[in-house]
């Protein structure tokens, strides 16, 4: 005789039931390894930028401050200390802007330009001579138009109703701080909304970047060179690496790590660029271990391989006039910065980022592996 289900389990079906749903309930979790850039911590609901926040009173100490710092000039490490009401230091520019080109632009990082383009303000000279600079006939030269803070705010205003942006980004600011700061206070008046991007060098001083605390939402930093002989002899600033090292320390205490809304913008925190130079990778291999250790292991970064010879690099060296008659016609001529007359190569790219993830750092600006936005 054959007995029923129910006896020979010894368990009425419900009570069967029962039991498995209680296996089922304590199987080990799975492991998910996180992959995404926009995820928690680094996902926002919503944001307001950070100079929609200050008081008036804040406000007003920042105008005065700026004003300040124009008449004793002392807000980038050159430390010129003139009165940009009447003459100009290094940088060329007195105490109203030169800009050269704003637009929207679609040429930054997929987080910033997003779909509608980031509304750039590329502001002509620079604090650094950088022999290889990729903007030399803006950075170096004092082309384009003058504008006071007043209209550089009206104009910002203009990206955001006409461009439809996603921000501002100030590009080369650091030797026009005091204005940048007036501009955006004035913008604030005239119904800016957009996040604020400070597109930089990283050659900033301490009391600039004080200023523009509470002003800036996105700091967008180079970091170019690590060690002091390379920094004089190619950027003209033997103290870059420690300025840069401290400019950075700042920024990420103030605004943290770069975090995004859930369309993929970023709107809050830092994204610190490093353009691979050729022969360079050593000092790449160090930046990447100092933003990791000292900086954070969040960071994002953006490992660039862009670099090609311009600005001085592969330019013919002047030769006297004893020099001319003694070389002879078959002579290779000699070239300004030979050693960085050539792109980069795969094995210096892959050099700087393997040492970047030996580090610890996980958040890069890599192309995305599908159709969908980078992210």
């Amino acid at each position: 005789m054959l007995l029923s289900s129910r006896v020979r389990t010894g368990y009425r079906g419900s009570d069967l039931r029962h039991r498995l749903a209680n296996l089922a309930s304590v199987r080990p979790p799975r492991h998910h390894r996180r992959s995404l850039h926009l995820a928690p911590p680094f996902l926002l609901d919503d944001y307001t930028p950070r100079y929609q926040l200050l008081s008036e009173v804040e406000a007003s100490k920042k105008r005065s401050l700026a004003y300040a710092h124009l008449r004793n000039c002392n807000l980038c490490p050159r430390l010129c200390g003139v009165n940009r009401y009447e003459t100009a230091g290094m940088c060329l520019i007195g105490d109203d802007v030169k800009v050269n080109v704003i637009a929207p632009h679609f040429g930054e990082e997929p987080c910033i330009q997003g779909h509608n383009g980031s509304g750039s303000v590329f502001f002509s000279g620079c604090n650094l001579r950088c022999t290889f600079c990729q903007n030399h006939d803006i950075a170096h030269q004092r082309s384009g138009f003058d504008l006071a803070p007043e209209e550089l705010a009206q104009w910002y205003i203009k990206l955001q109703d006409v461009g439809n942006v996603h921000n501002i980004n100030l590009i080369t600011p650091e030797h026009v701080v005091p204005q940048v700061a007036l501009s955006i206070l004035h913008a604030r008046d005239l119904g800016l909304k957009l996040p604020i991007v400070y597109n930089t060098s990283a050659f900033d001083s301490l009391a600039s970047l004080e200023l523009m605390d509470g002003l800036v939402d996105i700091y967008l930093p180079d970091f170019k060179v690590w060690s002091k002989a390379t920094s004089q002899r190619l950027l003209k600033a033997d103290d870059y690496a420690s300025t840069a090292a401290e400019s950075i320390k700042a920024m990420h205490a103030q605004v943290g790590d770069l975090c995004f809304t859930a369309d993929g913008i970023a709107k809050k925190g830092v994204l610190v660029r490093h353009l691979v130079m050729p022969g360079k990778e050593a000092e790449g291999e160090q930046i990447m271990k100092f933003l990791a250790e000292e900086i954070s292991r969040d960071i994002f970064v953006n490992i660039m391989e862009q670099y090609r010879p311009d600005a001085h690099v592969g330019k013919p060296k002047r030769r006297i006039k004893k020099d001319k008659d003694a070389a002879t016609q078959g002579d290779q001529e000699e070239v300004k910065y030979a050693d960085i007359n050539r792109p980069v190569t795969k094995d210096e790219i892959s050099v700087v980022r393997k040492a970047a993830e030996a580090a610890g750092l996980w958040r890069f600006c890599d192309p995305p592996k599908h159709d969908g936005f980078a992210i």
